[in-house]
């Protein structure tokens, strides 16, 4: 493939040409057509999303919105588990309790007695099912004295994968995530999943996009932490150093749960490619410690800004200006990454690329920083990387120059993607 008259940085503007899945040649620009015509606009690497939830991304096509922005209030909500004919499953995502409350099995048989309703929560770690989905599924345990997580009231806090047999199959839009995320310019993805069956990349192969699967391979593995089944230092170790020496990513959304990864890997030993996923609250007083481990933050700076009236009252106040780092983590010597977090936050890597830019508390960083949270290589997010010859060409082209691409800051910017040399984007 022959990309003409496109901006490289540190070359100007020029051709390149791809094969063999990489980048070949870096030249002067010549008269002629090219198979790519770059009119002037910058050739980028493509993004990769660091940190994703692909399967339940793409089941969203079946699922009803059901968040602040969507549902607004206990009718709205009320209206969207009511809507579709009566007696089909509603797969409803996105609930948070500044909507209607805390929900269970009898305050979804209120809002929708006629139908199996099930509402995940917008962290993705409970679902609050209804007694008729219940029924339907064979779930029900009785009465109104159920513990959480045994059916009786409704609520199943990290079971997803023990109710997956129960539910109907959902069609998952696989072919539709991926070509949404090509026209972000998204080259490449990593599932975050901490389970992902051995089949689960099997699944994800009719994407375009280069995969990384936590679990799977050499990719790191996954530890999800809960602050009700915390292990201690020690025992974190243990089952780190028993993964060894394949890297670890450990899903730290608490003060204690970081403390709890620090110690763990301190006794362990970090390896290259360790990542904390989110960072939700990282103290001042640790940010030494993190540089000194040299372990990767891959945050999430577009949460504050998505959830910031539920951040507000949600998180204890002693928390609240640690939340989500960015600014201080770079200034620190801290590798840093990004992941959207979909469908659990926004798809859009752009949009998280705004709010990196735009935070408050002294967080927001410089628009070419931002860009290159999503330009880290898949197996080390915070090692940016640059097109030159020789370089895989996944490849994001822009229909402007990098410096407007920088000041607009929208996907509105990407004309083609590249995977390996081939394009992925329908042509002009």
């Amino acid at each position: 493939m022959l990309i003409t008259d496109v901006e490289v940085e540190g070359h100007g503007r020029v051709d390149v040409r791809l094969g063999g899945g990489r980048v070949v040649g870096i030249g002067r620009r010549r008269a002629g057509r090219g198979d790519v015509e770059g009119r002037g606009g910058a050739l980028l690497v493509g993004l990769h999303d660091h940190h994703v939830h692909l399967a339940a991304l793409a089941a969203e096509a079946a699922s009803v919105r059901v968040g602040p922005a969507e549902a607004g209030d206990r009718d709205g909500l009320v209206a969207a588990l009511r809507s579709g004919p009566p007696g089909e499953w509603v797969r409803a995502v996105g609930y948070h309790e500044s909507v209607a409350g805390e929900l269970d099995r009898w305050v979804l048989d209120d809002f929708a007695p006629d139908r199996p309703v099930r509402v995940q929560h917008r962290s993705g770690a409970l679902w609050v099912w209804n007694s008729a989905a219940l029924r339907a599924a064979g779930l029900d345990g009785g009465g109104h004295g159920g513990d959480e997580g045994d059916g009786g009231d409704g609520r199943f806090w990290r079971e997803d994968e023990r109710l997956r047999g129960f539910t109907p199959p959902v069609r998952l839009d696989l072919r539709g995530v991926g070509a949404r995320a090509a026209a972000y310019g998204i080259t490449g993805f990593t599932n975050a999943d901490p389970h992902p069956g051995q089949d689960l990349p099997e699944l994800l192969s009719v994407l375009p996009q280069r995969l990384v699967v936590m679990g799977i391979g050499d990719a790191p593995v996954k530890f999800l932490l809960d602050d009700a089944t915390l292990p201690t230092p020690g025992e974190l170790a243990a089952s780190v150093a028993a993964v060894r020496p394949r890297p670890v990513a450990v899903h730290c959304v608490t003060r204690v749960q970081l403390l709890v990864t620090l110690l763990a890997l301190e006794e362990a030993g970090p390896v290259a490619g360790d990542r904390i996923e989110h960072g939700s609250v990282i103290p001042a007083e640790t940010l030494p410690w993190l540089a000194r481990l040299g372990v990767t933050v891959v945050t999430q700076p577009h949460f504050p800004v998505e959830r910031g009236r539920e951040y507000a009252t949600d998180v204890d106040p002693d928390d609240q200006a640690h939340l989500y780092r960015c600014r201080s983590l770079a200034e620190a010597g801290i590798p840093l990454a990004a992941g959207t977090d979909a469908p659990y936050g926004s798809a859009d890597p752009w949009a998280v690329m705004r709010a990196a830019v735009e935070r408050s508390g002294g967080e927001a960083v410089a628009r070419r920083a931002a860009l290159d949270l999503f330009a880290g290589e898949p197996q080390l997010p915070s090692r940016v990387r640059r097109l030159a010859v020789g370089s895989i060409a996944d490849l994001c082209l822009l229909h402007v120059p990098l410096k407007e691409a920088l000041d607009l800051m929208s996907a509105d910017v990407v004309r083609a993607t590249i995977v390996g040399g081939s394009r992925i984007t329908p042509t002009e």
